[in-house]
C-alpha cells in the first residue's frame, strides 16, 4: 500500500493589491482558516500582524498590553510617516485618542464625550436631516449623481463641522482640505499632509479667537471646540496642542467612517435590491425598527473601518496561538472578524434585520468609536432619505466598473454614480 499525498494548504492570497480592495473577503476567510494571526508586510514596508478571528479580535481590542501610542513600536516607521497620519507628527497632532493610552486617554476622552450623549445626538438630528434634504436638493432635478463626491461626503463634513464650532463661512474650506485627505491616493505627492498643515494653522488660530471671546457661562448646546477650551481654563490642564489635535481627530475620523457607511451602505442595498425594498417598504409604512437593525447590519456586512488603528506590543504576549513579540504592529481586521461563521450566521448574506450582531464595526473596549451614535444618526438619516425621496434610485454602472479607495485603514468607494427619475423642481424641499 503506497502513502497518499497529504493535501496541502493552497498557497496565501495577495493582500494589498486593487483587485483585493474590491473584494477582500475571499482572502479574509482564507486567513482566519488557514493563518488567523498573520504576519504580512504592508504596502509601506512595515511589517505587522493581521488578526482575522472574531474571538481573536474581541480579546485584541481590549487587551491594555497593546498600546495605541507609537513610541512603543519597535521601528522608527512612526517618524517616516508610514503608520498613523500622514504629517500629523509635523502638525504637532500627536496627542489625540487614537495615540493615547490611559490615564491621558481616560482624561481627554471624558472632555468630550459629553458632546456624544445620545441626549446631544439627537438635538443635533434636525440638523442632520437639514443638510440632508439640502444636499438632495443640489442634485435631485439632474436625474443623476455620483452619490460620494455630492453627498455621502459633504454631509459628515459640514456636520461634523457645526458640532465643533466652525463658522460656517469656513467650512468649504474644511471640506477641501478633507477632500485632499480622503482623496490622498490620487492626488499630489505630499498633499494630505499639507492639508493637515493647514488644518492645524486654522485649528490654532480658531482657538484662540474662541478663547477671546468666550461668554463667562455656556451656552446650550455649546460647541465643543468652546467646550474643550472651557474645560482647559477650568483646571483640566488641557493644551492647546491637545484642544487642537482633538478637534482634528474628530474631524478626521469623525468624516471619512461616515462617508464610507454612507456609500458602501448605499452600494449594498443598490445591489442587493430584495432587502432595499423590504427596507423601503417598512420606510413607507413610519416603521424605523428596520432602519435601525438595517445600518447595524451594513456596518458589519460591508463596514467603512477596514482595519482597526494601530497598536503596538508593550511586551511578548500570545494572540491566538502565535506569539507577538514587544514592539510588534497588530492591526486587528474588522472586516475579515465581522465575517467570522463561528460569530455570525450565514456571515456573507445581507439580513437587514439580522438581530444577534455584535458587530466590532466601531471597536470594542476603550476606544470604541466615540462618535458612533452621530455616525448612526447620520447613516439612518441619509439611507432613509435617499430611499424616500428618490426611490428609483440604481446604479449607473456595473458594479465591476466602481473602484474602491486603496488604503490601509478604511474601506470606501472612490465614487458612487447612480441615476433616478429627476425630481419636479416643486418636489425639492424647501429650507
Amino acid at each position: 500500500m503506497t502513502d497518499q499525498p497529504q493535501p496541502s494548504t493552497p498557497a496565501a492570497p495577495d493582500l494589498f493589491t486593487w483587485e483585493f480592495a474590491s473584494d477582500p473577503y475571499p482572502a479574509y476567510a482564507w486567513l482566519r482558516e488557514h493563518s488567523p494571526v498573520h504576519r504580512t508586510r504592508l504596502p509601506s514596508g512595515v511589517e505587522a500582524w493581521l488578526v482575522t478571528r472574531y474571538a481573536d479580535a474581541k480579546q485584541t481590542l481590549a487587551d491594555h498590553r497593546l498600546s495605541k501610542n507609537p513610541a512603543h513600536h519597535a521601528e522608527p516607521a512612526h517618524a517616516k510617516g508610514k503608520t498613523g497620519i500622514p504629517g500629523e507628527r509635523k502638525a504637532e497632532l500627536m496627542t489625540h485618542l487614537l495615540n493615547i493610552d490611559p490615564p491621558d486617554h481616560t482624561r481627554l476622552r471624558r472632555l468630550v464625550s459629553k458632546a456624544f450623549t445620545p441626549r446631544r445626538v439627537a438635538e443635533f438630528a434636525p440638523r442632520v436631516q437639514e443638510l440632508t434634504d439640502r444636499l438632495i436638493d443640489g442634485f435631485a432635478q439632474k436625474g443623476s449623481a455620483d452619490l460620494i463626491h455630492e453627498f455621502a461626503f459633504p454631509l459628515p463634513i459640514y456636520a461634523i463641522c457645526d458640532l465643533l464650532g466652525v463658522p460656517r463661512e469656513d467650512q468649504d474650506d474644511f471640506r477641501d482640505w478633507a477632500g485632499m485627505m480622503i482623496r490622498h491616493q490620487g492626488g499630489p505627492r505630499g498633499g494630505v499632509a499639507r492639508s493637515v498643515k493647514k488644518m492645524r494653522g486654522y485649528l490654532a488660530d480658531l482657538i484662540h479667537r474662541k478663547r477671546e471671546a468666550l461668554p463667562a457661562e455656556p451656552a446650550p448646546g455649546e460647541d465643543l471646540i468652546s467646550g474643550l477650551i472651557r474645560a482647559s481654563d477650568h483646571g483640566e490642564h488641557l493644551t492647546e496642542n491637545e484642544a487642537a489635535a482633538m478637534a482634528f481627530i474628530l474631524l478626521f475620523a469623525g468624516f471619512e467612517t461616515t462617508v464610507n457607511l454612507i456609500g458602501n451602505g448605499t452600494y449594498a442595498l443598490l445591489t442587493h435590491p430584495e432587502q432595499r425594498e423590504r427596507l423601503q417598504r417598512s420606510l413607507a409604512a413610519h416603521d424605523t425598527a428596520l432602519l435601525e437593525t438595517g445600518v447595524e447590519e451594513l456596518l458589519r456586512y460591508d463596514g467603512p473601518v477596514e482595519l482597526a488603528t494601530w497598536r503596538f506590543a508593550t511586551e511578548p504576549l500570545t494572540i491566538g496561538g502565535q506569539r507577538i513579540a514587544a514592539g510588534d504592529p497588530v492591526l486587528v481586521v474588522l472586516a475579515a472578524a465581522d465575517r467570522d461563521p463561528e460569530r455570525f450566521t450565514d456571515p456573507d448574506v445581507l439580513d437587514l434585520s439580522r438581530r444577534d450582531n455584535q458587530h466590532l464595526g466601531y471597536g470594542h473596549g476603550i476606544h470604541y468609536c466615540l462618535g458612533a451614535p452621530l455616525a448612526r444618526l447620520e447613516g439612518q438619516t441619509a439611507l432613509a432619505t435617499l430611499l424616500t425621496r428618490l426611490p428609483d434610485l440604481r446604479l449607473a454602472v456595473d458594479p465591476a466598473e466602481l473602484r474602491w479607495r486603496g488604503g490601509l485603514i478604511m474601506r470606501g468607494l472612490r465614487t458612487l454614480p447612480v441615476e433616478f427619475a429627476p425630481a419636479k423642481s416643486d418636489e425639492t424641499s424647501a429650507l
